[in-house]
């Protein structure tokens, strides 16, 4: 299967979910992260330097309850810069289906 090139939004997405999740992480290692969420220390890796700019969602959702964040909240906070049209005026914000129950 042929990947496509990411977006430059899709790569800055990838970059804001990153930074979320080390924030969130605090000073717990990436170890004890990643095994809680029953993911390899190098997937947290990845994902937390926006190596990875599109994990899957099942990756996320177990990586946000094991550091207790709720994937709405999640998507709102890495979706934020999104929502901003170019005259800066501030969009609708559009759920994510997957996130959506």
């Amino acid at each position: 299967m042929v990947r496509l090139p990411l977006t430059p939004a899709e790569v800055e997405r990838g970059q804001r979910l990153g930074a979320l999740l080390r924030r969130a992480r605090g000073c717990r290692s990436m170890l004890d992260v990643a095994l809680a969420s029953h993911i390899s220390p190098e997937t947290l890796r990845k994902i937390e330097s926006g190596r990875v700019a599109t994990p899957a969602f099942p990756t996320i959702a177990a990586i946000a309850d094991t550091l207790g964040l709720s994937l709405d909240a999640v998507w709102a906070e890495i979706s934020q810069a999104e929502r901003t049209a170019e005259d800066g005026s501030v969009l609708p914000v559009t759920r994510h289906p997957s996130l959506v129950s």
